[in-house]
């Protein structure tokens, strides 16, 4: 049988290399790498401007999207609302001034020129004040749902010894994905330019409730093998069901990413940042169930946390 448990070490060092690099990308000044700082807001989270635009006929986006960025306005986001309307997210749009026309006028005066007949337009402002509460009620929502989830898992996990570990291991486990989610993103923002929008929040909240997911399916295997033989080893028991579940958890990911890739492919723009944070989220969270969550719970139960990363330097010595 492998010895899974045994090189916990090296998942820890690993998970390390993963997280130190997004971290530094988010907490580095301005100026470093490509200029930036953090996550780079996408128009969502900074103020500008939302258009309307109601068609006479059927539109695609991408004809929309090609127009606006010769116009100047490459990183404008348009979504499809219905067969002959979009709705187009970009910088504030300069009002008219003099005998100049206002940038909203210009840009329906390219559209119907280029794409067609417009029926009816609409502007709004977006504020960035609506984008920090968004962003803070995000936040409060995953604390909201850590807590709860403690509480529950320490509940059905009644039966086995010290419980609240699974809901604490949960918790840390889910921290760990978002983490390294936002940092990927970050190092993306720098590298690419790529900006997280609001799809970004609902692809973090979706990844949070598949990792717990993920997380679940491995410590219900660990709680009937340590109820069906109570004296065995932590660690044997622990091993055993990774073995026993991790069949099911690589299938059920790589089902999901199958999908998730064919959506990458297909589908449009305006929901790549959700498919890519998803798909980002599903390979994390199913290496976190098996490799972190788990050996999370045999280093409380030996009590390794001091020298977590020397374990694998005696492992490979082994």
């Amino acid at each position: 049988m492998f010895n899974i448990v045994g090189k916990r070490g090296w998942y820890f060092i690993l998970s390390a290399v993963l997280i130190i690099p997004g971290v530094l990308s988010m907490i580095a000044p301005p100026g470093w790498a490509s200029g930036g700082s953090g996550l780079k807001p996408g128009i969502d989270f900074t103020s500008g401007s939302v258009l309307t635009v109601a068609f006479e006929e059927p539109v695609q986006p991408a004809d929309v999207r090609g127009v606006l960025s010769r116009m100047g306005h490459p990183n404008a986001l348009v979504q499809a609302v219905g067969d002959d309307s979009v709705l187009i997210r970009t910088r504030v749009l300069e009002e008219a001034s003099g005998n100049q026309a206002s940038e909203r006028q210009t840009i329906q005066d390219a559209l119907e020129e280029t794409v067609g007949p417009i029926a009816g337009s609409g502007v709004d402002t977006v504020s960035p004040i609506i984008a920090q509460e968004t962003v803070r009620n995000t936040f409060l929502a995953l604390l909201v749902a850590s807590v709860f989830i403690l509480a529950y898992i320490w509940y059905a996990f009644r039966r086995v010894p010290r419980a609240y570990r699974y809901g604490v291991a949960a918790v840390v486990t889910l921290a760990h994905d978002t983490i390294i989610v936002l940092g990927v993103f970050s190092i993306l923002g720098r590298v690419l330019g790529m900006e997280v929008n609001s799809m970004f929040i609902v692809g973090i909240l979706t990844v949070a409730g598949y990792s717990v997911n993920d997380t679940i399916v491995v410590f219900d295997r660990i709680r009937e093998n340590t109820i069906r033989v109570p004296d065995r080893r932590l660690e044997d028991t622990v091993n055993l069901s990774i073995i026993e579940s991790v069949g099911r958890s690589i299938n059920t990911s790589f089902t999901t990413l199958l999908v998730l890739m064919a959506m990458l492919l297909i589908g449009g723009d305006a929901i790549r940042e959700l498919l890519l944070v998803v798909a980002i989220g599903v390979v994390i969270g199913t290496y976190s169930s098996i490799f972190i969550a788990a050996q999370f719970l045999v280093i409380w139960e030996r009590r390794e946390f001091g020298r977590i990363f020397t374990l694998g330097r005696r492992q490979a010595t082994a």
